[in-house]
């Protein structure tokens, strides 16, 4: 059960995450931002933001073999050089602790313009709110039909 519904509780800051979000989908791609969601979501745990974004993937008509490939992303040819630099700065951007290596930053700066990897970075910070909001109150996927 869920354990606070921000949404209701503190709406002012939730529709301020919402529209950040919002703004990040007409800027960026829908499918490299989604397995940017569902990369970030897998890391943190987050079980509904996983759902959301592997079902929006499905919709998009994304290939299912490549959204089951997002934890292994690495070890498949699915993914272009872009989506690849994006999971990769990702991953780093979640597990922040470390930092963003020279590497990873030069990588996903080689695929993208200024403006694009400003909002790359905004998305992936974004999707961690969410998740965070997500796994602290318990939000959980829709039940499974059938």
């Amino acid at each position: 059960m869920t354990r606070l519904a921000i949404n209701q509780t503190a709406p002012e800051g939730y529709r301020a995450v919402a529209q950040l979000d919002a703004y990040i989908g007409k800027n960026l791609d829908h499918e490299l931002l989604d397995l940017v969601k569902l990369r970030a979501s897998q890391l943190n745990g987050c079980a509904f933001c996983v759902d959301l974004h592997a079902t929006d993937l499905e919709k998009q008509g994304v290939p299912t073999r490549k959204i089951y490939a997002v934890s292994a992303w690495r070890e498949t040819t699915f993914f272009t050089e872009a989506e690849r630099a994006a999971l990769a700065l990702t991953e780093q951007i979640t597990a922040i602790s470390g930092g963003v290596d020279d590497a990873t930053w030069q990588t996903a700066a080689d695929n993208f313009s200024e403006r694009e990897l400003a909002d790359l970075v905004l998305a992936i910070g974004t999707i961690n709110l969410w998740n965070r909001i997500g796994v602290s109150t318990h939000l959980s996927p829709p039940a499974l039909k059938g």
